[in-house]
């Protein structure tokens, strides 16, 4: 069971697999991911939203769910799971990375406060620095799917 919810320190995300191909905004949405939180040992879950601007090639799209596995699968603080997933996407060379996090901390709901609260973390590398590319991006994340 451990080496299941604790497997990211011995993973790779395998993003050196790519592929010839380019395009302008490359938009992984809703990839599931469940962690601990490395202060409390509780649970944190939800979704990671993974948007990037290739730079000639493109990865594999289970490429992305891997990466979320690789720094979600271990002790962690959803900061700075949020900010490794965009240095490892950018380190690949992209133009720009966008990088949204929004979970549920069971250390919050079920000691301390007692509270509901989703926390939302976000990173913005590259291109999608600039203002105007990063509304344009986070708009594209959170329009429905069924609108795209």
């Amino acid at each position: 069971m451990y080496s299941e919810i604790f497997g990211g320190y011995d993973s790779n995300s395998e993003l050196s697999v790519q592929f010839s191909e380019d395009s302008d905004t490359v938009i992984a949405k809703g990839i599931q991911f469940y962690s601990m939180c490395e202060h409390h040992m509780l649970p944190f879950f939800g979704k990671v939203h993974i948007a990037y601007s290739p730079n000639g090639r493109v990865f594999g799209i289970s490429k992305m769910v891997r990466l979320v596995e690789k720094y979600s699968k271990r002790l962690q603080i959803q900061e700075r799971m949020t900010r490794s997933i965009a240095n490892e996407m950018q380190a690949q060379g992209v133009r720009g990375v966008a990088v949204l996090v929004e979970a549920e901390h069971l250390c919050m709901k079920m000691r301390g406060v007692r509270n509901d609260a989703r926390m939302a973390t976000s990173v913005f590398r590259g291109i999608y620095e600039s203002r105007e590319e990063k509304e344009a991006v986070v708009a594209m994340i959170r329009r429905p799917a069924e609108d795209i």
